[in-house]
């Protein structure tokens, strides 16, 4: 076939002519392959040039932001808000937990504390007592260290009496005796 059989001409004005050739050269191409891009373009997608807000591409957004919605709101409900509850109600829990465990701690500590002072009062009493002990058993070991020795003065000096002395100087010698006793 002859090139001139199968070409077209198409009459446009010049503003819309120097529009195409700064198209044409902004893509790298020739007017005709431009062209001839364009309109296949146009038949593949089906959309109309003429129409700037392009309303298959505004719903086929629309369209896909609906799903993303759609999905969204059932993740919403299937997941998001039981697990929003779930966490709302462990949180609840948590708190009761919290709260009761310093309640037990509270009161463990006071009765500890309760316990440590009436222990330190106990204590208190029995080393008193034992100090009470202790004077007595000091006293006590001085009152038979006194006694022994006033007992061993009475048996020397009645040995030195002897055998001949009177009844009367036994007599003040367990005298003198007794009243040393009875000083202690």
């Amino acid at each position: 076939m002859d090139m001139q059989e199968t070409l077209r001409t198409v009459k446009y004005s010049t503003s819309d002519d120097i529009k195409f050739g700064k198209i044409a050269i902004k893509l790298g191409r020739s007017k005709r392959q431009v062209l001839s891009q364009m309109i296949d373009y146009f038949y593949r997608s089906k959309k109309d040039p003429t129409d700037l807000n392009d309303e298959l591409l505004k719903n086929t957004i629309l369209k896909g932001q609906k799903e993303y919605i759609g999905f969204i709101r059932t993740q919403e409900a299937d997941l998001l808000i039981p697990i929003k509850r779930d966490a709302t109600s462990m949180v609840e829990l948590l708190k009761k937990i919290v709260l009761s465990f310093n309640n037990q701690v509270l009161n463990y500590n006071e009765q500890v504390l309760s316990n440590q002072v009436n222990q330190m009062k106990v204590l208190s009493s029995v080393y008193e007592t034992l100090g009470y002990i202790e004077k007595k058993t000091d006293t006590k070991a001085m009152l038979k260290q006194k006694s022994m020795n006033i007992l061993n003065r009475y048996i020397k000096d009645r040995e030195s009496l002897g055998l001949m002395s009177s009844a009367r100087e036994k007599e003040e010698l367990a005298n003198k005796a007794r009243k040393e006793l009875e000083l202690l």
